[in-house]
């Protein structure tokens, strides 16, 4: 007798069914991480940028607080600036905070700026 039984088959498509969706769960799960640590690149460098602008503004500007979006070519993602005393009395301590997604993730960044005399 040739070939396969019906059993053989069934026990052999349940394996390939296995692996096949252990392999398209594994994708999937990178594929979330890329996206993740895609939007975090984003946010990180648009965080510096606002960063440097900021340090270019006068204090007293800084000291009122600042936010804003970055429309239009990043319209998810928004900015908040903060400047608090720092445990170092000669510095103030500038936080800026990028909330982004629909989950309103956040990364902040600190700066350390020489307190005018």
């Amino acid at each position: 007798m040739k070939g396969f039984t019906l059993l053989e088959v069934m026990v052999a498509l349940a394996i390939m069914a296995g692996v096949v969706l252990t392999v398209i769960s594994s994708v999937n799960y990178h594929l979330s991480l890329t996206t993740r640590n895609n939007e975090e690149s984003v946010a990180l460098l648009l965080a510096r940028a606002k960063l440097e602008e900021l340090e270019m503004l006068d204090r007293d500007q800084l000291a009122q607080g600042q936010e804003g979006s970055f429309q239009p070519e990043w319209p998810d993602y928004s900015w908040k600036a903060e400047i608090s005393p720092s445990p170092i009395p000669v510095f103030k301590n500038l936080t800026v905070t990028v909330t982004w997604g629909p989950q309103r993730r956040t990364l902040s960044l600190e700066h350390y700026l020489l307190q005018d005399n």
